[in-house]
């Protein structure tokens, strides 16, 4: 049963990510043409396109990429459906529990866990790159998606030494969050 829970979290991880990734990037006005755009339109676009079509007109015109994240809303609640189907909805360490309650619960969950590991693995992408290859293509892309979470930490933790310890901050909180809701 563990193969088989660790299949179904990498593979919904994947699509949930790759959908608010997207949505991410679309927000942040980034072009969908160079990588990780190209990668995140071809895992969502089957999901995604309908979504958008199905959303109010105003809501497509909005600034924020309604369609892409709700539609890592409704994959998240396909995770919570198959996990509630294979393990009979139950929680660990929960006795028993409705399943009107569990599905969605399960499935915020795992949009929390979704977004704190993928912000992880972006910020560890990006300090990587910036420390490697800073001339990187895809460190400008990097840069415009995890800078908006750095600025905030920047302007309380100053750089000691000419070294930004802001990176380090922000993995250290991802990582708090993760054991919060662990």
């Amino acid at each position: 049963m563990r193969i088989l829970l660790f299949l179904l979290d990498t593979l919904f991880f994947f699509l949930v990510g790759a959908a608010l990734l997207r949505g991410w990037m679309n927000t942040r006005r980034l072009r969908m043409t160079q990588q990780p755009g190209v990668f995140v339109m071809a895992i969502t676009d089957w999901i995604v396109r309908p979504m958008r079509k199905t959303l109010p007109r105003g809501w497509a015109q909005a600034n924020t990429d309604w369609g892409s994240f709700l539609s890592g809303l409704v994959l998240a609640l396909g995770y919570s459906a198959v996990y509630h189907g294979l393990f009979g909805g139950q929680l660990p360490g929960v006795n028993h529990l409705d399943w009107t309650w569990t599905l969605p619960f399960l499935a915020v969950m795992f949009l929390l866990r979704t977004v704190l590991q993928g912000l992880m693995l972006l910020t560890l992408a990006y300090a990587i790159l910036s420390w490697v290859q800073p001339q990187a293509p895809v460190q400008a892309s990097l840069a415009r998606l995890v800078e908006p979470l750095l600025q905030p930490i920047r302007r309380w933790v100053p750089a000691i030494g000419g070294v930004d310890l802001s990176v380090l901050v922000l993995i250290v909180l991802l990582q708090v969050g993760l054991l919060l809701i662990a």
